[in-house]
């Protein structure tokens, strides 16, 4: 049976407790506190609208690691199409990934309540995105959750061809600069594959994850152009 958190504690099982699905437990809420905990021990929320919120702790987990993005040449030819901000544009991103239809989903998890409990987390500084612009207009997007050195990432969406692997790229290029130590893809899927990314245990995940839990980066987000120069070489 899959267990229900106690409202009144933020405590969660241990991840290693969670079903062959990956589901570890469900109810709760979506305050800053539970989410940073849940975070820092490699846990997520991920429910449909009107179901209870479904905590989850998947194994095998997708992680990439920062050195081995793949940058293919008509990926850098992209990236030269655009420009990058960070956290300009958090709201629109997360709703523009909440909008997008994707193959083989029915609705987005990304509701009301995710948005706002997201938003608050962005004015503490666990929360970061990246937009690109075409001709100062938003066509794709980033966003994740800070964990000591580990990017969690969210989810992303794209109006305009490689508008959001472009601004991965640009993403990673700065991670690198900043010591991050790699980034928490979650859930397995063949896109993020195709970059680079791979399947990991989740005892593996969780010992890195860990590690890094403890190193504090204080880096300015803030775009370095010359980061995006070294992507074009």
């Amino acid at each position: 049976m899959i267990p229900q958190l106690n409202k009144y504690s933020l405590e969660f099982p241990h991840p290693n407790e969670a079903n062959e699905d990956g589901i570890l437990a469900w109810d709760g809420d979506l305050t800053p506190s539970r989410l940073i905990r849940a975070y820092q021990n490699g846990i997520f929320p991920w429910y449909s609208k009107g179901d209870p919120i479904i905590w989850w702790s998947p194994n095998p987990r997708l992680i990439m690691e920062l050195k081995d993005f793949k940058l293919s040449k008509s990926l850098k030819k992209s990236i030269k199409k655009f420009d990058y901000k960070f956290d300009s544009s958090f709201t629109e991103i997360i709703t523009a990934c909440k909008d997008i239809k994707r193959e083989n989903q029915e609705g987005s998890w990304i509701n009301k309540e995710i948005i706002e409990a997201y938003d608050t987390l962005l004015g503490m500084g666990y929360v970061h995105s990246i937009g690109s612009y075409y001709k100062n207009e938003l066509v794709g997007g980033v966003y994740g959750v800070v964990v000591g050195s580990v990017f969690c990432g969210e989810s992303m969406f794209s109006n305009k061809s490689d508008a959001s692997k472009s601004a991965y790229a640009v993403l990673i290029q700065h991670l690198k600069e900043w010591g991050y130590d790699f980034i928490d893809c979650q859930i397995p899927t063949e896109h993020l594959k195709s970059l680079g990314a791979k399947e990991v245990s989740r005892e593996y995940f969780l010992e890195r994850l860990k590690k890094s839990n403890t190193d504090r980066i204080d880096n300015i987000w803030k775009i370095n152009s010359s980061l995006i120069d070294n992507i074009l070489g």
